[in-house]
C-alpha cells in the first residue's frame, strides 16, 4: 500500500513538473520580453493612449476574472459527477494548445497575442484548481506540507531545465541559424505548449476520480450549483477557514501581482537587459526549492501560521526593496528575497487550505474554487491597481507601495486566525 501511495503521489507531483514552465517561461520570462519587444510602447487601446505593459496588465486581470468566475460552477458539477480529472485534462490541452499558438504573435497581430495569453491564463489556471483538489484524497493530512513542497520543488526544477536551454538558444542565437534574438523565444513557445502536454500524462495515468455519487447527466448544473452552495455554507461558518481565506487573499494580491510583473519591472526602472534577466530567474528558482523545503520545515516544527507569517514580513521587506531599488546589483538582491518566499508562500497556502477541508470529504475541488476564486480575484485587483497607479503616476514604484499595504493588511488578518488549532470535523 506504502508503494502505492508513493507511486500516486509523485504522479500528483510531476504535474508541477508539467506546467511550472508555463508559469515561469510565459507569465515570468520570455513572453514578458518577447511583448515588450515586438510591441509599440504606447498602444491605442479603446481609444485611449495607453502604455503597453498596462494593456497587458488589463489583459491578466480580464483573463483571471473569467476564470475566477467559471470555476467554482464547475468544480461543483466535478465534485458532483465524479468528474475533477476530466477537467483538468480539458484545461490542460486548453493551456497547452494557446501557448502553442502564441509562435503566431508577431505585434502586428495584438489581439490575437491578448487573446492566447487570455486563453493560456484560463487553461493553466482551471487545470490548477482540480489538481489541487486530489491532495486530500492522495495522503493524510500530517503529510500535505511536504507533498506540497515537493511538488513545488519539482516544478521549480523541471522548469529551469527548459528555461536554461532556452537561454543558451537566446544567447547563441546566431551559432544556431536563428536571424535574431527573438526567434528563439518564439520558438519556446512551441516548446512550453509541448512540454506541459506531454508531461501532463505522468498525472493522468495515475490519478483516479472518485465516483463518489450518482453520475446524472440531467440537471448537472443545478446539481453542480446545489453542490457548490453546501460547501460554500460549510466553509464559511468555520471562522478559521473565513479568515484564511481573507488573508490569501490580500496576501495574494501582492505577491501573484509581483511575480507577474517583476520582469517588466526590472526591464522599465532598472534597464536590465532579456539574458541577464533569465540568469536572474534562474538563481530565483533554485532559491525557491531551498525555501519550499526549508519552509515546509519551518511549518512542521512551529506550525503553518508561524510560517505563512515569517514569509509576509518578507515579502514587505520586498516591497519596501522593490520601490527603493536603483541599481542591478539591488535588483539581483531583491530577486533572491523573492525567490527564498515564492514557492514557500504557494506550497504553504495550498497545504494549510487542505487541511481545513473536513477529513473525508469528496468535494475538493468545490473547497479548492474557493481557494481558486479568492487567489484570482486577488489577481484581478491587484494586477488591475498595478496598472491603474501605474498610468496615474508614471511610475511602477508607486504601484509597490500599493501592493506593501495589502500584505500588512493579510498580516493583521492572519496574526488573529488561529491556524495551528485546525481540528475540521466531516
Amino acid at each position: 500500500m506504502a508503494q502505492k501511495l508513493s507511486k500516486i503521489v509523485n504522479a500528483w507531483c510531476s504535474y508541477d513538473i508539467a506546467n511550472s514552465v508555463y508559469k515561469l517561461l510565459i507569465t515570468t520570462v520570455l513572453f514578458p520580453i518577447y511583448y515588450k519587444a515586438v510591441t509599440s510602447e504606447t498602444l491605442t487601446f479603446f481609444g485611449t493612449t495607453i502604455n503597453n505593459t498596462v494593456v497587458y496588465d488589463y489583459a491578466l486581470a480580464l483573463a483571471y476574472l473569467i476564470i475566477a468566475f467559471v470555476s467554482p460552477l464547475l468544480s461543483g458539477i466535478a465534485d458532483y459527477g465524479g468528474h475533477r480529472k476530466k477537467f483538468m485534462q480539458a484545461f490542460t490541452f486548453l493551456g497547452a494548445g494557446s501557448v502553442a499558438l502564441m509562435y503566431l504573435f508577431n505585434g502586428d497581430n495584438l489581439g490575437y497575442g491578448l487573446l492566447t495569453i487570455i486563453l493560456a491564463v484560463i487553461g493553466y489556471e482551471g487545470a490548477v484548481l482540480f489538481y489541487n483538489s486530489f491532495l486530500p484524497h492522495i495522503a493524510d493530512k500530517s503529510l500535505h506540507d511536504r507533498i506540497s513542497a515537493r511538488g513545488y520543488s519539482w516544478g521549480y526544477a523541471g522548469s529551469m531545465v527548459l528555461l536554461a536551454i532556452n537561454l543558451v538558444l537566446v544567447l547563441n542565437y546566431d551559432k544556431f541559424g536563428f536571424e535574431t534574438k527573438l526567434a528563439p523565444v518564439r520558438l519556446s513557445f512551441l516548446q512550453v505548449g509541448a512540454w506541459w502536454f506531454l508531461f501532463s500524462w505522468i498525472a493522468f495515468a495515475f490519478l483516479k476520480d472518485k465516483q463518489n455519487k450518482e453520475n446524472k447527466t440531467k440537471h448537472l448544473f443545478k446539481l453542480g450549483y446545489k453542490e457548490l452552495m453546501v460547501v460554500q455554507k460549510s466553509l464559511f461558518s468555520n471562522m478559521i477557514a473565513r479568515r484564511f481565506l481573507f488573508s490569501f487573499f490580500f496576501y495574494s494580491m501582492g505577491l501573484q501581482t509581483l511575480m507577474l510583473v517583476a520582469i517588466m519591472f526590472g526591464q522599465a526602472e532598472i534597464g536590465i537587459e532579456g539574458s541577464k534577466l533569465i540568469v536572474t530567474i534562474l538563481i530565483l528558482q533554485l532559491l525557491a526549492i531551498v525555501g519550499a523545503t526549508f519552509f515546509a520545515f519551518i511549518s512542521k516544527k512551529y506550525g503553518n501560521k508561524q510560517s505563512i507569517i515569517s514569509m509576509l514580513f518578507i515579502w514587505l521587506a520586498v516591497c519596501g526593496g522593490g520601490f527603493l531599488v536603483q541599481t542591478v546589483t539591488q535588483f539581483y538582491m531583491l530577486a533572491a528575497g523573492v525567490g527564498l518566499v515564492m514557492g514557500g508562500i504557494q506550497s504553504q497556502s495550498r497545504s494549510t487550505f487542505s487541511k481545513l477541508i473536513p477529513n473525508g470529504s469528496n468535494d475538493t475541488a468545490s473547497y479548492f474554487s474557493f481557494y481558486n476564486f479568492s487567489e484570482k480575484m486577488a489577481i484581478v485587483f491587484g494586477m488591475f491597481s498595478f496598472g491603474y497607479i501605474e498610468h496615474i503616476t508614471g511610475s511602477p514604484r508607486n504601484s509597490v507601495i500599493a501592493l506593501g499595504i495589502y500584505f500588512i493588511i493579510a498580516l493583521l488578518i492572519i496574526w488573529r486566525t488561529p491556524l495551528n488549532s485546525i481540528r475540521p470535523k466531516v
